[in-house]
């Protein structure tokens, strides 16, 4: 069944150029982009975003990373995506992530890690809701 995910190319990863190669996997992978954009996430949508995490010791840190620059934000597809985005990306840890992973190949640590991307398919529909609008996705 096609799903819809949304990833988050983290500050990280433009300033690494990694766009490109990231951009590439998740193709290679059978995913489609049904929409792309950068931004500069701004703190009123981070602390929407990250509310789970909200009064924990790296919420400020997090927020002040998400925030350095500007981030590109991208909804792909592809029949089973949110697991298929997840298993390429690797765990949050990159220290757990396997080489061939986004987070092995190219993550620093927890918080310098890549990528965003969407846990559940119930928090895909939220996330995509709160960065995209119906008809910027195509």
């Amino acid at each position: 069944m096609k799903e819809r995910t949304l990833v988050i190319f983290k500050p990280d990863s433009l300033e690494k150029k990694l766009l490109p190669e990231l951009l590439r996997r998740f193709q290679d992978a059978g995913a489609d982009i049904a929409a792309l954009k950068m931004a500069k996430l701004e703190e009123p949508v981070l602390r929407e975003h990250y509310a789970h995490i909200f009064g924990k010791p790296y919420y400020q840190p997090l927020v002040d990373f998400m925030s350095r620059r500007s981030v590109v934000l991208c909804v792909l597809e592809a029949e089973n995506a949110v697991s298929k985005v997840r298993a390429l990306i690797g765990p949050t840890n990159p220290e757990n992530a396997e080489k061939g992973t986004i987070r092995g190949d190219f993550a620093d640590s927890v918080r310098e890690n890549i990528v965003h991307a969407s846990d559940s398919l119930e928090n895909a529909e939220i996330e995509i809701k709160r960065f995209f609008k119906p008809e910027e996705i195509f």
